[in-house]
């Protein structure tokens, strides 16, 4: 019997809108699209033009730095754009779906019979690499390294997240292909964390290292599950798949084919009915909001968010579904001045102090916006972060050390363990309204350059 891991630390934020258990099945949409700005680190390279027809599975682009690390078309069309910002950035590549969808076809070997590098050459030239993502650095992983271990987290704790286990409940035979090709991949073991008392299909999972965890956000986060099975120290490589990219990854593995569907939670308190939709990754947003989205007061407004308030991206209703993207959230807009709201005692209003009256209502639902509610100072001494980060770092010291730009200081301070969504609780409650998660990730870069 596994073992329960109990964090104690961490926050769980109550908010309004979570998504009903039922499943909706989205209609093929008219394009699709591919960002490379959904991964750390790439300097993408077109093998496509407009015009072009491609295949599900087809390579769209490469990453400049590893060539062989392709990103793959979900479905079947034609390359109906490419999309630039400044400077030519490349922000999209679109496609026009096909009515009915064709798919390369892989070779793909039993598995009893593959070698790791087998397996490494149908997920690079499948396009489905970018899904195994490295730690330390949180960037796509090497396909030349053999990392120690192999960590999926089975649940989600952040606000509103999807039920994985309601979410992949068809999924076990897919799942447990997935886990038996990160196998193939790693010299050590494939961890799956679970939540504690969950009977669903991801805890039923055998093939996997089983780790048990209880207690409130970021219990879910895998680098904290990292860090408390297996943490990762200087020179040492673990790697991390999303548990609904190991079904992708099975399914390629069951079919010979690039199946990149995934079911997307839509929540939020202006969703006006939020459920589970089935749809295909680059799946354009309004086909998975399609008028679910309250109408709004006149000058009120909405932000739309792909994944998790406190994680996810600012993004437009014209915007895609990301590469890896589980949850749509849709919250107002902060952008109203709140007369002398410093003075007021703001019942609706969600405090970890007790600032307002929400610590006598500890149930309670919100309908929070996005407003800071202050503006940005510098970091004081508070011992706050220390009480929502279940790692044991130093985080304000390390947040130092980064803006310090000090190579050893961040090295002994814990850089090696980190990314961004680990400190999303850290930025939540910094009473100094620092960017914190931004920060992290300039760390990050600042790491890979110097010591890469």
């Amino acid at each position: 019997m596994s073992k329960t891991i109990k964090l104690k630390r961490g926050l769980d934020i109550k908010l309004q809108g979570e998504a009903e258990r039922n499943i909706v099945q989205a209609a093929q949409a008219e394009t699709y699209a591919v960002s490379p700005l959904d991964f750390e680190w790439v300097v993408p390279k077109l093998l496509v033009r407009e015009g072009d027809a491609v295949m599900a599975g087809s390579p769209l682009m490469f990453d400049k730095n590893r060539p062989e690390v392709l990103f793959a078309s979900p479905v079947s069309g034609k390359v109906s754009a490419v999309v630039r910002g400044e400077k030519r950035k490349l922000l999209n590549v679109v496609i026009e779906a096909d009515a009915r969808q064709q798919y390369e076809q892989f070779d793909v070997k039993p598995l009893d019979r593959s070698t790791k590098e087998d397996v490494t050459e149908v997920l690079l030239k499948s396009g489905l690499w970018p899904f195994i993502i490295q730690r330390p650095y949180g960037i796509i992983a090497n396909p030349q390294d053999t990392p120690k271990a192999v960590f999926i987290s089975g649940f989600d704790s952040a606000p509103l997240a999807p039920d994985m286990n309601f979410a992949l409940k068809d999924q076990s035979d897919n799942i447990r292909k997935g886990i038996d090709v990160l196998k193939k991949l790693t010299s050590g073991k494939v961890h799956l964390g679970v939540r504690a008392n969950d009977d669903g299909v991801i805890s039923m999972i055998t093939n996997a290292e089983r780790h048990v965890f209880e207690g409130p956000h970021p219990a879910g986060n895998v680098g904290v599950q990292i860090h408390h099975v297996d943490p990762v120290n200087k020179g040492e490589t673990v790697w991390t798949v999303d548990i609904q990219n190991v079904a992708v990854i099975g399914r390629l593995f069951n079919n010979g084919t690039v199946d990149m569907t995934r079911v997307v939670a839509v929540t939020g308190s202006e969703i006006e009915k939020p459920c589970y939709i089935r749809a295909i990754a680059g799946a354009p947003l309004q086909s998975v909001l399609k008028g679910n989205i309250k109408k709004q007061a006149e000058g009120d407004s909405v932000r739309i968010i792909c994944g998790n308030v406190l994680t996810g991206r600012k993004t437009s209703e014209d915007g895609y579904v990301g590469y890896s993207t589980n949850q749509i959230t849709v919250i107002p807009e902060g952008d109203k001045y709140e007369f002398i709201g410093w003075a007021m005692p703001r019942f609706g209003k969600f405090s970890v102090s007790r600032s307002y009256f929400s610590w006598i209502c500890p149930n309670k639902r919100y309908r929070l916006d996005t407003n800071l509610n202050g503006g940005h100072r510098p970091y004081i001494l508070t011992g706050l972060f220390e009480k929502y980060l279940p790692m044991d770092i130093y985080p304000l010291y390390l947040l130092k050390a980064i803006l310090a730009g000090d190579i050893d200081k961040m090295e002994n301070l814990g850089i090696y363990e980190v990314v961004e969504e680990d400190f999303a609780l850290c930025e939540f409650v910094d009473p100094s309204k620092n960017d914190i998660q931004k920060t992290v990730r300039d760390g990050i870069n600042l790491m890979i350059k110097e010591l890469n």
